[in-house]
């Protein structure tokens, strides 16, 4: 459970891991990060859609950024960005989860190959950003309100976030009990 204290949460504090050390450990909750800059009024709602299928979603407000990589040169369409708290409906590996959302990036026709100097159409990237894995106790035997946030783990690899992400993950924390 996460505090509704938006101003307390600084990530900084939290315990960040590499991906691949935490692979097989059963998650039950995720932050994602969702983005696409080609038809985003299409994937953004599929993907959402297939989310829920997984668990319950909490979702933050979508935003449209400009692509950091975009240069005078070569230009490049806006993201809609996106982050989605889940609680898994059953516990799943961080490593299935990883290859369920490749294959969902991959049910929006992500194409990962791109000529050089062309700009790149990305229906849907979904980026893991936080996850809070299964407890070895009984559930049961702890109050769940006096649960801290910081159980979450950040994965390192995504961690400082990009501002939306930020902006989404304390929008999150406010919004979900």
């Amino acid at each position: 459970m996460m505090h509704k204290t938006s101003v307390d949460l600084n990530l900084a504090t939290f315990t960040q891991c590499a991906p691949d050390t935490v692979q097989a450990q059963p998650v039950v909750e995720l932050v994602l990060a969702l983005g696409s800059n080609y038809q985003a009024d299409k994937y953004l709602p599929l993907a959402r859609q297939r989310l829920a299928a997984l668990g319950e979603v909490q979702l933050s407000t979508a935003f449209q950024n400009p692509d950091f990589t975009a240069t005078i040169q070569l230009p490049k369409p806006d993201y809609t960005n996106q982050c989605v708290h889940l609680a898994l409906t059953t516990p799943v590996s961080l490593q299935q989860l990883q290859q369920t959302f490749r294959t969902l990036e991959g049910d929006c026709h992500r194409c990962r190959q791109t000529e050089p100097n062309q700009v790149q159409r990305v229906t849907m990237d979904i980026d893991i950003l936080m996850i809070k894995i299964a407890d070895k106790e009984n559930s049961l035997s702890k109050k769940f309100i006096s649960e801290p946030i910081s159980n979450w783990i950040i994965m390192a690899d995504r961690y400082p976030f990009k501002a939306h992400e930020e902006t989404g993950v304390r929008e999150l924390a406010v919004s979900i009990d």
